[in-house]
């Protein structure tokens, strides 16, 4: 056993600076089963030095095959088209295919595996002499990706292929042992195992990075969308083996068939063509919407005569103005024509619909909309609309059994032993062992403490049938209710009230007027001006402005959701309570319960906190510790001129229990936190004036930082340390404090998913109970990191979070640190059950999703999906705007959890 602090230190070792964690079974909350990598590795993260052993254990199913690697060298070419920009991965592999069955079939035997766009990976050497390099031409006939131009002969592509590295897979072996770093050679035969396992399928199949796509399971959702079953793979590293990961996926698909009829489909007109008729009064709101929608479609032209082959699918660029006969062009020979009559008069195709749009495809050539089919298979690589979400989810949720069952079936499909690149590789999947099977535990709960009592949690449930351990009180306040008298009148009013106090008294919050202002009002107005007004009749009433304004909303009223926000966090600082008008309508005590988890907290109460003596890390007196939830989000694909937001949370009091929270605006799409010393600086403030004044500690700075990082990927984990953490200890050294850091990323976005090998040790919905925690055979084999599963399931199969320790002053051991996380998933306040990941990392990910209401809803920054379409000077421009209109929090909601 190497104890983690023997060897070099640092980053890896070769940087030098402070210990990247302690021996195995040391540093604090407890110890472990130690583990040995050896001393000379080195890592990005802290160092794996042991495993938990706390907890019950569990025996749990996995989504992982285990597999042989080869034992053959690997050789790996780069591959350059000369003579072209960047192509389409699927035209890029349709190139190769002709390339090794067509053009050199001597060269490529056995065939080569490539990824689509820089990788080929070959299991023999090829013949390309001294140079390691050689030069081919590639043409594809008409039928292929590219139709002849009409006059010339099929377009030849020139392709290099350049030997550039031998990988010997015993690289792997070793780092599977914990005997090799985690380099670059370890990631290119990595990379090449995953070529491998996909390329069969790749070619057979539509796919998207990881997953492709089979029409064997489908859901037709409308709006000219279908849903496919897809399955995820992906070759990973685990403790002492190699193991591909395998999951169901989700393939949203354009619908197949006349592309006239998709368009209709998607704006709700079906079998009313002339709708797609400018000249009939198609708004052009709903045109740029359509074409949205459709650009970046392959459509296949429909011929004259039906006899002949199809030709060449294309491309859409983007959609006519007008309709085809009112679209003219200038002929080649002079004189112009309208679109609709070149069809008629060259093509001998009179069009059914002249009036209805046409397409502009790459070629820039214009296509009535009614000749164009589309091919079956293609993914729509945008967001789904969110009126189709629950349709999505309805189709990707399976319980947990199922879900396996499908991933057992996913093997059929994937047929690694019928693959012949699989095979000549060298790799053989254990498909007859089945799923692997492993040991995990499950934690115990902490308690929580409500009102002078403690509660333990079963499931990850926690009954409030108890006073909040800190009740706030609502000393004025007013009803505004934007939902129409007719449907929610004054009787509906008086329940709410009546609901609402009671709710508050039985967990213990004040409410000093129990007979509020209320008032109806028009959601067409002016929000901020009517919630001044409601306000200011509030003090007349009883001398004093309302501490709490309560919102009633029609059912689509996000707009006026926002407004709303914009006026109580930016403009006036004064807490707002949104509520459905369909919820709250004779709604049970429950519903008001769960209104009250959220009100007392942003009217400056503690709803509950972890008993002190069931997390001694973060309770404990001497080593004041601060956590910090720090995230960010960009804009949806395709969104050009839009900012990224940025978001830090962090807890004031000694109990982590009340966090406070900053948000900004950065650069589009940069991952890295811009404004982190900043922000980093003004939580530090925040925590030692809260506990200097309000707690009266004598030691008011944190000894310890804590710092969870959300939607980060392992490829920017070195960016995490050489970036952000030293903002980070710049805030620290600019207030002259001097706190140990520990830094751990948390991630969602993975296919891991565990399932209880005894059903009845699940918990209600069939999945591992809450606190199952994954320390061994599919974590990485020389990093700290684990598995935690913390919440109670619901629907479907639940997702555990992904723990990567980065950086650790604190020698945290593994025990230590995984029951403080799963301590911190219960003191989410707007919950009675514990989340899935940490309370300030679910917090930073809510502040940042809200940081557009810190714009004014009168100002005129578009957030719609029109203002998509930019060049980089009109993005850029944009961008600059989104920066100079967002508003600071006004100062009475900086100390509060405004955003629960």
């Amino acid at each position: 056993m190497a104890p983690r602090g023997a060897g070099p230190r640092g980053r890896g070792g070769a940087r030098g600076g402070p210990p990247r964690g302690g021996a195995a079974g040391g540093g604090t909350g407890g110890g472990g089963a130690a583990y040995a990598t050896s001393p000379h590795i080195t890592t990005v993260g802290v160092k794996r030095s042991g495993f938990g052993v706390a907890g019950r254990r569990l025996e749990v199913f996995t989504n992982h095959f285990s597999v042989k690697i080869p034992e053959a060298v690997i050789h790996h070419y780069d591959v350059i088209s000369p003579s072209e920009k960047t192509l389409p991965a699927r035209l890029n592999m349709e190139l190769i295919t002709q390339l090794q069955r067509v053009v050199a079939p001597d060269i490529f035997t056995p065939k080569a595996v490539y990824d689509g766009r820089k990788n080929l990976f070959a299991a023999r050497e090829l013949p390309f002499g001294d140079t390691g390099s050689r030069e081919f031409e590639v043409i594809l006939s008409g039928n292929g990706p590219k139709a002849p131009v009409e006059g010339k002969g099929p377009k030849p592509y020139r392709i290099r292929l350049t030997k550039v590295a031998e990988i010997n897979p015993e690289v792997l072996a070793r780092f599977l042992e914990g005997k090799q770093s985690h380099d670059n050679a370890v990631l290119t035969a990595i990379t090449a195992l995953n070529v491998v396992i996909r390329m069969e399928p790749t070619l057979n199949y539509p796919f998207n990075v990881r997953s492709f796509f089979t029409d064997r399971e489908t859901k037709d959702i409308g709006s000219g969308l279908i849903l496919w079953r897809g399955y995820f793979q992906s070759v990973r590293p685990g403790i002492q083996q190699m193991l591909i990961n395998v999951d169901i996926s989700t393939g949203t698909m354009y619908k197949p068939g006349p592309l006239l009829d998709l368009c209709l489909e998607f704006l709700g007109r079906s079998g009313q063509p002339l709708a797609l008729a400018p000249a009939r009064g198609l708004p052009d709101r709903e045109r740029i919407r359509l074409q949205r929608f459709i650009t970046g479609i392959r459509v296949i032209t429909v011929s004259a005569d039906p006899t002949a082959v199809s030709r060449t699918p294309r491309v859409i660029k983007k959609l006519s103005s007008a309709g085809a006969s009112d679209l003219t062009f200038t002929m080649r020979e002079g004189g112009s024509l309208t679109v609709a009559d070149y069809f008629r008069r060259t093509q001998n195709r009179p069009l059914q619909y002249p009036g209805v749009l046409c397409v502009e495809v790459g070629s820039g050539a214009l296509i009535p909309l009614e000749l164009c089919r589309v091919p079956p298979g293609q993914i729509m690589r945008k967001q789904v609309p969110p009126e189709k979400t629950k349709d999505v989810l309805d189709f990707a949720t399976k319980k947990p059994q199922d879900r396996l069952a499908s991933i057992r079936n996913g093997l059929g499909v994937l047929q690694y032993g019928q693959s012949e690149y699989v095979r000549q590789f060298g790799m053989v999947v254990n498909e007859t062992g089945g799923a692997l099977k492993l040991g995990a535990r499950v934690l115990q709960p902490p308690t929580l403490k409500y009102g002078g009592t403690g509660v333990l949690t079963h499931d990850g449930i926690f009954r409030v049938d108890k006073k909040f351990f800190r009740p706030a009180n609502i000393n004025q306040w007013a009803v505004i209710i934007y939902e129409r008298r007719q449907r929610f009148n004054d009787n509906n009013v008086q329940d709410l009230i009546a609901g609402l106090v009671q709710a508050c008294k039985s967990v213990g919050m004040g409410v000093t007027d129990p007979n509020p202002y209320f008032q109806w009002e028009n959601g067409q107005g002016k929000i901020a001006d009517q919630l001044r007004a409601a306000g200011m009749a509030c003090r007349q009433k009883t001398g004093h402005v309302p501490n709490l304004i309560v919102v009633v909303l029609p059912e689509g009223g996000t707009d006026i959701y926002t407004a709303v926000k914009h006026f109580g966090d930016i403009t006036m600082g004064v807490a707002t309570q949104c509520l459905k008008s369909s919820k709250c309508f004779r709604a049970k005590p429950q519903y008001w319960a769960n209104v009250c988890l959220k009100m007392n907290v942003k009217l400056g109460g503690i709803n509950t906190i972890p008993d002190p003596s069931s997390v001694s890390i973060l309770t404990d007196p001497e080593k004041p510790t601060i956590v910090m939830g720090a995230d960010v989000i960009h804009p949806a694909p395709g969104s050009e001129g839009r900012p990224s937001f940025t978001s830090l949370v962090a807890n004031v009091d000694s109990d982590t229990a009340k966090y406070i929270a900053d948000s900004r605006v950065q650069t589009s799409r940069k991952e890295m936190i811009e404004d982190l010393q900043e922000m980093a600086k003004h939580m530090l403030t925040m925590y030692m004036a809260y506990r200097r004044n309000a707690e009266r500690k004598a030691n008011a700075a944190p000894k310890r930082i804590i710092f969870y990082r959300d939607g980060v990927s392992e490829g920017q984990f070195k960016q995490v340390l050489e970036q952000e953490l030293p903002l980070l200890k710049a805030a620290c050294e600019e207030l002259n404090i001097n706190p140990s850091i520990t830094v751990i990323v948390v991630g969602k976005r993975h296919h891991v998913r565990f399932f209880p090998v005894n059903e009845r040790e699940g918990d209600r919905s069939g999945n591992c109970p809450a606190g199952t925690v994954v320390d061994r055979e599919v974590a990485h084999p020389t990093e700290f990191d684990f598995y935690l599963q913390s919440h109670g399931g619901l629907l479907g199969t639940s997702r555990p979070a992904h723990y990567n320790v980065l950086y650790d002053e604190n020698n945290f051991s593994p025990d230590g640190l995984q029951a403080l996380s799963f301590a911190l998933c219960h003191v989410y306040a707007r919950s009675t059950r514990s989340v899935s990941i940490p309370a300030p990392v679910y917090y930073a990910d809510i502040v940042c999703t809200r940081a557009k209401n810190h714009y004014d809803p009168q100002g005129g920054v578009d957030f719609s999906d029109s203002a998509t379409n930019l060049d980089d000077s009109q993005a850029d421009r944009t961008l600059d705007a989104f920066k100079r209109g967002f508003k600071p929090l006004h100062k009475n909601m900086a100390t509060v959890m405004y955003f629960s």
